[in-house]
């Protein structure tokens, strides 16, 4: 049987014939992706709003200080020449945090293994939900438990970790209300563990069952498949929950600045009073500075934008290395 269409054959060396690839896209799908991409455009454009903003009031701020921004002790706006700096309020920020994310991370890990692969179903769902119930807690309300409650019965704590630790010169006390960093970041460490605890929690949900009915088929105990399977594939996801806990600790305000005893300098111990840190320091000076002062609070405020975004890409950069290590990558 004859056919009316005859092939045509390409001369060797010529590119291929162009195939006319026909539009299949839906005015929805069109509409969709211009409303993401502006969506993507805008955000960048509120990012560089933002950083602008603070980089002009800041360099106003800093052409008028007499000392030196980064290393000095001291926070006078309402003099002529003004001198303040940042160093203790840069010191107390990044201590506190540390201890937030060295006290809350393990903890956060813990709980959400225990949720999604110890507990059963039934105390599973209630703790699951009295964790996600404390991330809608208020700062003032942890802030206010903290200076009535918290404050008050960490005596007990800093006593003994200055008998036994003491001599390293971090850890030793000298009496006084425990309003210092240390109770600062035993505080941070609190309201940041539900929002590490739910992250690591779903991810470890995602680990596939695969993995783990083949390290049970291998002979691995509990504690070996959760080891060898599930932490490996939630690596990621653990250093994004501990990214998102960090950010929080990092600009939290109203619960720092009401139990901590703020001041310039800098102890060699972590228990005694004082410190400070940006968000601390922003709120309890905003509102009675004058336009030099506050121009000077923005610079600090600047300075945490800087710190919190090189913190974020920083831990992009560690999760883009460890993903092809991770199961995540399969």
């Amino acid at each position: 049987m004859k056919t009316d269409i005859e092939p045509t054959h390409t001369p060797a060396g010529s590119p291929p014939p162009q195939v006319k690839k026909r539009s299949t896209g839906r005015a929805g799908d069109k509409i969709f992706l211009g409303l993401s991409r502006g969506s993507g455009i805008v955000l960048l454009a509120i990012m560089a709003a933002i950083a602008g903003f603070l980089s002009y009031r800041a360099a106003i701020a800093i052409s008028k200080d007499d000392a030196n921004f980064l290393t000095t002790f001291e926070w006078n706006t309402g003099t002529e020449p003004m001198r303040f700096g940042i160093a203790v309020l840069a010191y107390g920020t990044v201590i506190s945090s540390i201890i937030a994310m060295v006290i809350a991370v393990p903890v956060a890990v813990g709980i959400a293994l225990f949720i999604s692969h110890y507990a059963p179903r039934r105390l599973a769902a209630p703790v699951a939900y009295v964790i996600d119930l404390l991330a809608a807690v208020p700062s003032i309300v942890y802030g206010l438990w903290g200076a009535l409650f918290l404050v008050p019965h960490l005596t007990g704590l800093f006593t003994w970790l200055d008998t036994y630790l003491g001599w390293t010169g971090i850890l030793s006390y000298q009496g006084g209300a425990a309003r210092s960093l240390f109770t600062v970041g035993i505080l941070l460490a609190i309201m940041i563990l539900p929002i590490v605890t739910s992250v690591s929690r779903e991810v470890f949900r995602q680990v596939p069952k695969t993995h783990e009915e083949a390290a049970l088929a291998l002979g691995a105990t509990r504690w070996e498949v959760v080891r060898m399977a599930v932490l490996p594939f939630g690596r990621s996801g653990i250093i994004s929950a501990s990214m998102l806990g960090l950010g929080r600790a990092l600009g939290e305000t109203m619960a720092v600045a009401t139990v901590l005893s703020p001041s310039y300098l800098i102890n060699a111990s972590l228990l005694d009073p004082g410190g400070g840190t940006f968000a601390q320091n922003i709120a309890s000076h905003f509102k009675e500075a004058n336009d030099n002062g506050r121009d000077a609070l923005i610079a600090s405020g600047l300075v945490l934008f800087v710190i919190t975004l090189l913190v974020n890409g920083a831990a992009r950069m560690i999760i883009a290395r460890r993903k092809e290590y991770s199961g995540a990558a399969a």
